[in-house]
């Protein structure tokens, strides 16, 4: 199945891809490979089956589709001839070795946050451990009237803000690990962010309540990350969220979207102290609205078990989602999540449960080792007013309380999500 990454963007602008699924080597065997890692370069990098850090992911938008480039030290077609300094302005300022300004497909308005220090580490290793790949970059398919430049300086002026991570003195050395891994090496905040007019993302840091509230992006809901009781992590544990970035699941959840790609190339190999400092962050953001806790209500389970449902998406979910979800709608910890009291099931954009629902989740491949449970795909087998009603019975049942889902979102997904199409995302700006 080929991969295509569909991003919306403003008049000239290209936001943040998510990753694309590649697998890089299986250990960290350096400090560079280590950063890399963090940084997650071979996913967007990289495509299926291809080399590592090749290029060639293809990107679509709505002015015409662009090309991850060639990041191997090959000195005709990757990146053998740049200097450190080349190096350093492309991944932490968007300027190529040329001058020619690059697309923030490239998250560099986060990578400029990298200490000196991991950038060394960086360079070294793609231009001493990067196997050299002779593959030219692929040109963009932007008209040409349309693929000029120059507003790229005025948004980087006005969007992004230059220098390396300062630790905040009013919190330890843990959280400041944290804080510099998702916010710069991990930007996070290119999926989980609201994004405003000109696709910039609202928000860099935790300075403001808008940053990792999240965001739709490539027709899934990137999920908030903030302590929102209903919608968010507020009643994950610090080794709820350090168990997820480790393996892909917990008692709570499991990885979908391009959070698999997260997953299968860089969290579970970071230090068990480095996933601990990125969970003690994220579990310091407070809530962005006051929200009651979840109560679970057992009237859906009594009926569902006693014959007595009467709603169509009830008979839709005991004929497809019983078996792996319950009757209960507690899922089967840690590999089938749980349904009632679930933040994604609860959040109000349905975008990512049509998705699953449509599509199924891809491979979640920890270390070469993959998941063995896998929500497979419904695309076939029901009809857009089918899903909309077992989505809907899912949102409100054991106490969810969720908005309805409509055919007609359901119908808005199904074309742009097919695996086999090539059509693009409009996306909405939160």
């Amino acid at each position: 199945m080929r991969r295509i990454k569909r991003l919306a963007v403003a008049l000239f602008v290209l936001g943040a891809a998510p990753p694309a699924h590649a697998q890089g080597a299986a250990t960290a065997e350096s400090k560079g490979e280590y950063v890399a890692r963090a940084g997650d370069c071979v996913a967007c990098h990289s495509v299926p089956g291809g080399k590592a850090f090749a290029g060639g992911l293809k990107m679509g938008t709505p002015l015409g589709a662009i090309y991850s480039t060639n990041i191997t030290p090959d000195p005709d077609t990757g990146i053998g001839n740049y200097t450190f300094e080349d190096f350093d302005r492309a991944v932490r300022k968007g300027l190529a070795k040329d001058g020619h300004r690059l697309y923030p497909a490239m998250p560099y308005p986060s990578y400029a946050k990298i200490t000196d220090d991991d950038m060394h580490a960086l360079y070294d290793f793609f231009m001493k451990e990067v196997p050299p790949v002779k593959q030219a970059n692929k040109p963009s398919e932007i008209p040409g009237y349309l693929s000029f430049r120059w507003p790229l300086a005025i948004w980087d002026a006005v969007f992004t803000e230059g220098g390396a991570y300062v630790p905040s003195k009013e919190h330890d050395a843990a959280w400041n690990r944290g804080a510099y891994l998702v916010e710069g090496l991990g930007h996070c905040g290119a999926c989980h962010t609201p994004r405003g007019w000109a696709f910039q993302e609202k928000a860099l840091d935790d300075g403001s309540s808008t940053y990792l509230k999240g965001a739709e992006l490539d027709a899934w809901f990137a999920p908030n990350l903030r302590g929102d009781q209903l919608t968010g992590l507020g009643v994950w544990s610090q080794g709820d969220l350090a168990a997820f970035l480790r393996t892909g699941h917990n008692d709570r959840a499991v990885a979908f979207g391009s959070m698999l790609d997260v997953v299968n190339n860089s969290t579970p190999y970071l230090s068990a102290d480095d996933v601990n400092a990125m969970a003690a962050y994220l579990k310091s953001l407070p809530a962005t609205a006051q929200q009651t806790s979840f109560n679970y209500d057992d009237a859906t389970t009594k009926a569902l078990l006693g014959g007595k449902q009467e709603e169509p998406g009830a008979t839709l979910f005991l004929g497809n989602c019983v078996s792996c979800h319950g009757a209960d709608g507690k899922g089967r910890a840690p590999y089938i999540p749980p349904l009632a009291g679930n933040p994604v099931v609860l959040d109000g954009d349905p975008s990512s449960l049509i998705n699953l629902v449509l599509n199924g989740a891809e491979p979640l491949v920890v270390k070469g080792t993959p998941d063995a449970y896998r929500m497979p795909p419904y695309r076939v087998q029901l009809t857009d007013d089918e899903i909309a009603q077992v989505l809907t019975f899912v949102r409100s049942a054991w106490g969810n309380g969720a908005a309805s889902v409509t055919a007609d979102q359901v119908k808005a997904l199904r074309p742009v999500t097919d695996p086999s199409s090539d059509r693009v995302i409009i996306l909405k700006m939160r």
